[in-house]
């Protein structure tokens, strides 16, 4: 649950939906392939058999609250032959923008881990 205070109250978002609404928006950009996992957590998860009405976790996406602002850190692989840094530099711009005006929420930092090419 991310939990931020403002002058009118307080907002508590679900970590699922955060996760969901950032694949969604990465996996939409031109040159990426694929979404990876990022931590010990979801390397498991994604290895444990799935009941058949689960919900697919998004892997690669982990969000952290820093100071009334979130830290975003995304895990991707990318296509052979494309510009990796203007690939990257699109994903961080979409992604601030996705949250900033679907949630309201400003965004300190958007960190793009390239953990493959694949062709």
């Amino acid at each position: 649950m991310i939990r931020v205070k403002n002058h009118v109250g307080e907002i508590n978002i679900s970590q699922e939906y955060f996760m969901s609404l950032i694949s969604n928006t990465v996996t939409n950009c031109f040159g990426v392939v694929q979404m990876n996992v990022s931590n010990a957590k979801q390397t498991l998860m994604a290895y444990l058999p799935k009941k058949k009405d689960a919900k697919n976790a998004p892997c690669g996406v982990s969000v952290r609250v820093g100071k009334d602002k979130l830290v975003v850190d995304l895990h991707i692989t990318v296509m052979y032959g494309v510009n990796v840094s203007a690939v990257v530099k699109s994903i961080m711009n979409k992604v601030r923008y996705t949250i900033e005006e679907s949630t309201g929420i400003s965004v300190e930092r958007v960190n793009v881990y390239v953990d493959g090419i694949r062709t």
